[in-house]
């Protein structure tokens, strides 16, 4: 019986694509006061690592690539080798925005990489459920992403005055890990970048070739950590998460 067990598991990695998993880490922080947000400490651990371990427990995911600031390299290196993580990690240096970084990333990825994905390192809350998820449905669909509705009403202004109200049930507050086939990706952040594109996430690069973009359950904890108050936000929900433990 073990032995079926263990044939069977065997298959199912086999079938599996190899995924790599671009963490983009190499932002500017200016609204955390310009100190390296993925570097400050959450219930005493770097948001940084929390991200990392998340990525690493998740089973679809094969390599991680960390794109960050230069300034930052030789650091998170050192943070990634102290971390134990079991999979193959690689540092690589960012560009001048996150359409540059993951896109210099996706370059540094395995050959045998199928599906590209991307995780925000301030994201340190995802969980590797939702990052699975999200890579299964992208091995279907080429083109994924986890999204939570939007809970407010959200207004288009122009000059401080309400130019229309879109209808709330129609509007996604699209969040990380967003997973795509490979050779799509590289195409669409190479055609953003030479077009000179405005792209406010990888999601937006896809869209602009075309391609459809299937939305997964995301999480309202799966926050962005981009001021102090999102850091209080996030320890309330790891002190909640081992409460119910």
């Amino acid at each position: 019986m073990y032995a079926m067990k263990a044939f069977f598991k065997r298959f199912r990695e086999a079938q599996r694509p190899f995924c790599t998993m671009v963490v983009a880490a190499a932002g500017s922080s200016q609204r955390m006061g310009g100190e390296n947000k993925l570097l400050l400490p959450l219930d005493g651990v770097p948001v940084l690592c929390r991200t990392l371990w998340a990525v690493d427990r998740a089973a679809g995911v094969d390599e991680i690539i960390l794109a960050v600031r230069e300034e930052d390299l030789l650091e998170i290196s050192g943070l990634c080798r102290n971390l134990g993580l079991s999979k193959p990690v690689k540092v690589v240096r960012g560009g001048e925005d996150r359409e540059k970084s993951v896109y210099l990333a996706s370059l540094e990825a395995d050959p045998r990489a199928e599906l590209l994905a991307v995780q925000d390192g301030d994201r340190p809350l995802v969980t590797p459920e939702l990052i699975d998820a999200v890579i299964d449905r992208a091995a279907r669909t080429a083109a994924a992403a986890p999204a939570v509705p939007v809970k407010d009403t959200v207004k288009v202004a122009h000059d401080g005055i309400v130019t229309q109200t879109p209808d709330r049930s129609t509007l996604w507050a699209v969040q990380t890990p967003q997973v795509f086939d490979a050779q799509l990706l590289k195409a669409a952040l190479q055609s953003a970048l030479e077009a000179d594109a405005p792209i406010t996430d990888d999601c937006s690069a896809v869209e602009r070739m075309g391609k459809q973009v299937y939305l997964v359950e995301g999480s309202y904890e799966n926050i962005k950590i981009t001021t102090p108050v999102d850091l209080a936000i996030a320890e309330a929900i790891l002190q909640s998460w081992e409460e119910q433990e």
